[in-house]
């Protein structure tokens, strides 16, 4: 067969191992032909392909980000993009194709899906918001560089008695915050699944602080949104899929806790930090695992589908169940858990 691979969305640690597993096993256990798509969905769009193959994916397993690049390209937002994918895959020849990415890169391979086209799905994202699968690939990563930060911001806080703001990702879903948040040991974990009141924050930290602890940190995910007239906060501009840029309620928070309880406050935003650098050894087995299970359902022409984790076993879900809602945090996690080590 003739299979076509792509990664859509963010980078995440991880998506060299899913191509390495994909290239590996389809060219040596089913002796397919395989071609990479640069940038995402663009690549399709523009037809800008490169053969892939085992000598060109040795030693991209530890390597961040993605040989293929990366965009946040959505054809349906251009003028005659479907057409144009439906066309490229005529000209390459395709069989099948492997979709890599999160909710939006797999929402567009659903569609595409249903018009005729022959697509696997795996399921990509540091925020772990996909549904159909308990976990994905670049979470684990993602929360081990946030906590490693967090270990250190402990430390400069109680040297200079500050208050320190920690900014991580998650647009809708607060799992990065929340995980890294317990693991790291935060004072406050604010997260979009529940809007904040300020005050109820401030008022947390005076009272920590009273009992003699002159530090604490508190983790907010970039999506976090305080409660209606609390706080005023900014908004950015849209991306192809019509999400809001994020970014720079760490500052916002910041800046309102020194005002309001009088503490010295600072804040690290984190960003793409998070996205970079060495994937864990629990990601990189898990792309790993997907990557493998993503040839094997081509070949057993389970298409619409996306692999998936549960209980430990990689099963398929449909593509429309992976993306018809997102995965979030229950808050009853950071009350029951993180709230216990408060104060």
């Amino acid at each position: 067969m003739r299979v076509g691979v792509l990664t859509g969305g963010g980078d995440c640690p991880g998506l060299n191992a899913v191509i390495r597993a994909v290239v590996r096993k389809g060219e040596t256990g089913y002796g397919d032909e395989l071609v990479g798509f640069e940038d995402g969905w663009r690549g399709l769009l523009e037809d800008r392909r490169s053969v892939l193959d085992v000598e060109r994916c040795r030693g991209i397993l530890p390597r961040g980000g993605t040989i293929l690049g990366t965009s946040r390209t959505n054809p349906y937002r251009v003028e005659g993009g479907p057409e144009a994918v439906h066309a490229t895959w005529e000209r390459a020849g395709l069989d099948a194709l492997i979709a890599i990415g999160g909710e939006d890169t797999l929402g567009v391979a659903n569609r595409l899906a249903a018009e005729g086209l022959q697509i696997v799905g795996v399921p990509k994202t540091i925020d772990n918001d996909l549904s159909a699968t308990e976990v994905t690939f670049g979470f684990h990563t993602a929360v081990q560089i946030a906590t490693d930060a967090i270990d250190r911001l402990h430390t400069t806080a109680e040297s200079h008695d500050r208050v320190i703001v920690c900014e991580v990702m998650g647009r809708h879903a607060g799992w990065i915050a929340t995980y890294a948040g317990i693991a790291g040991g935060a004072a406050e974990i604010l997260v979009p699944e529940e809007p904040f009141d300020i005050e109820e924050v401030c008022a947390h930290l005076r009272a920590r602080h009273a009992k003699g602890r002159y530090a604490s940190v508190v983790v907010v995910a970039e999506g976090a949104k305080p409660k209606e007239g609390s706080l005023a906060v900014r908004s950015g501009e849209l991306d192809a899929f019509g999400h809001e840029r994020l970014g720079g309620i760490g500052n916002v928070l910041a800046e309102e806790i020194e005002r309001r309880t009088g503490m010295e406050s600072r804040v690290t935003i984190l960003g793409h930090v998070q996205r970079g650098g060495t994937p864990t050894a629990f990601d990189r087995v898990l792309a790993t695992r997907f990557g493998v299970a993503a040839i094997d359902a081509v070949h057993d022409g389970a298409f619409g589908m996306m692999v998936a984790l549960r209980a430990d076993q990689i099963v398929r879900a449909p593509l429309a169940e992976a993306v018809a809602a997102l995965k979030t945090v229950d808050p009853g996690l950071v009350h029951e858990v993180a709230e216990v080590f408060w104060g």
